[in-house]
């Protein structure tokens, strides 16, 4: 799976060029280089693009620049050092007399709690000594770093909150949760099974190995077939152009809506996103209803598609499937719905729709959804000049950017649930994970 992106390969094209000028709109935009140089810069952006390979296209500069920002500001900040301190010793003190207290077989409520997202240690044998005392002391610690990153007066906000980003996997990386020694779960898991959870633990990460190494699909896919086991809710393409297909969805209902319902999903994930299983299956729901429903489904781009840009996800995407619609379905407004990226599609070209006097919507609708990147979320941590002219030289050397890049950064993101879980799950407690003929995801433990 890859996103194909709009780049140029003159220099003086760059994004961060244009970023610089959007600062300072008066600045003068740069000189064309000479061909000399520019040949110098194409081998720093081959340079650039061979290191991002490695990194999973995660800037360096910007990984060094929060790093140091914050240090240098906190060594010269003895009151935030002092401060440190002294929650580092009463974080010290509150685990001391818990520990005492789980020795002595007194109760009382633990001195520190994880996130409500965090169920890390929500098993009960994690409230038994000594592994309560295990997941305190982590927890203690985990409370420590997320004080001392905290900004610094003097230093930037995005600086300190990518250090504490950084801090947070790295802790994460020591979990007790994560290891066979300090987790309850496994080593009951493992006593009661001889040991054969690891076995099976181990075949697993093989097989996984291998199936990474020899570019096949993971075995969760095996004998999977679409329109079976995924997207299971019949349906027919009734439009189809250089950049996706159109499939429309009849409904199932003797009586039928009047106005039909388009769905525009994420560019980088399949349209079967939203017609997993019938269980939970947004479109088969919809069709229960009465409503007809036509969906866009992507074409995944590749390297031929490097100058793509991202008005045409708009203009060949969403407005010809409006097209198509109003030409299958005429004197009927539409239900736009978009999810993700192609709901922040969807909103755009609603937009220029209302600005052109285009009155064939009946309503908006945006699933999971952002039309304001101001603030973000952790995705935009690594969003700067920096970041910005890092990807666009990866994506200049390769036409797109690859899926398994795009991957790290998702699983950076949520790495309890998308790393750690499934190492823990799969390769510890020896869980097979399969599909079935009806879609349904079966855990084998044993």
């Amino acid at each position: 799976m890859s996103i194909a992106t709009s780049t140029d390969a003159g220099p003086a094209q760059s994004r961060s060029l244009i970023l610089a000028a959007a600062r300072d709109p008066a600045a003068a935009p740069p000189e064309r280089l000479p061909d000399e140089a520019s040949s110098f810069e194409n081998f720093d952006r081959i340079a650039r693009a061979t290191v991002g390979r490695f990194t999973q296209s995660v800037s360096p500069n910007a990984v060094a620049a929060a790093i140091l920002d914050w240090s240098t500001h906190l060594a010269k900040a003895p009151g935030r050092q002092l401060e440190l301190s002294m929650a580092a010793w009463t974080n010290l003190a509150r685990l001391q007399r818990y520990a005492w207290r789980t020795l002595a077989g007194q109760g009382g409520a633990p001195p520190f709690a994880p996130s409500p997202t965090d169920h890390r240690f929500a098993s009960p044998e994690w409230g038994k000594a000594p592994f309560n005392v295990l997941a305190q002391s982590f927890l203690a610690v985990e409370d420590f770093w997320d004080r001392a990153t905290q900004p610094v007066r003097g230093m930037s906000t995005r600086h300190a909150d990518r250090v504490a980003f950084m801090a947070r996997q790295l802790l994460d990386v020591f979990s007790p949760s994560n290891n066979l020694l300090l987790n309850p779960v496994l080593l009951t898991t493992t006593e009661r099974e001889a040991g054969m959870n690891l076995v099976r633990g181990v075949a697993s990460f093989m097989d996984d190995l291998g199936r990474q190494l020899a570019g096949e699909p993971p075995r969760l896919l095996e004998g999977v077939e679409l329109g079976r086991d995924l997207a299971a809710t019949p349906g027919t393409v009734v439009f189809r152009n250089a950049l996706m297909e159109l499939i429309q969805y009849a409904p199932m209902t003797d009586e039928v809506m009047a106005e039909p319902v388009l769905i525009v999903p994420a560019w980088i994930t399949k349209y079967y996103i939203l017609d997993l299983r019938p269980q939970n299956s947004l479109v088969r729901y919809l069709v229960s209803q009465g409503h007809t429903v036509f969906m866009i489904s992507w074409r995944n781009p590749g390297p031929a598609d490097r100058d793509l840009a991202f008005d045409q996800y708009r203009t060949e995407g969403v407005m010809a499937a409006l097209d198509a619609v109003s030409a299958i379905v005429p004197q009927s407004r539409i239900h736009l719905a978009g999810y993700c990226l192609g709901g922040t599609t969807a909103a755009i070209a609603a937009a220029t729709m209302a600005r052109d006097g285009d009155q064939r919507l009946a309503s908006l609708t945006l699933l999971a959804a952002q039309t304001d990147f101001s603030e973000a979320g952790e995705l935009m941590l690594f969003i700067d000049e920096s970041q910005v002219a890092f990807l666009e030289d990866l994506m200049w050397d390769q036409g797109v950017l690859d899926g398994r890049q795009m991957l790290g950064a998702f699983q950076a993101l949520r790495a309890n649930d998308l790393v750690w879980s499934k190492m823990i799950h799969e390769y510890l407690l020896g869980a097979i994970i399969s599909l079935t003929n009806h879609g349904r995801a079966d855990r084998v433990d044993s």
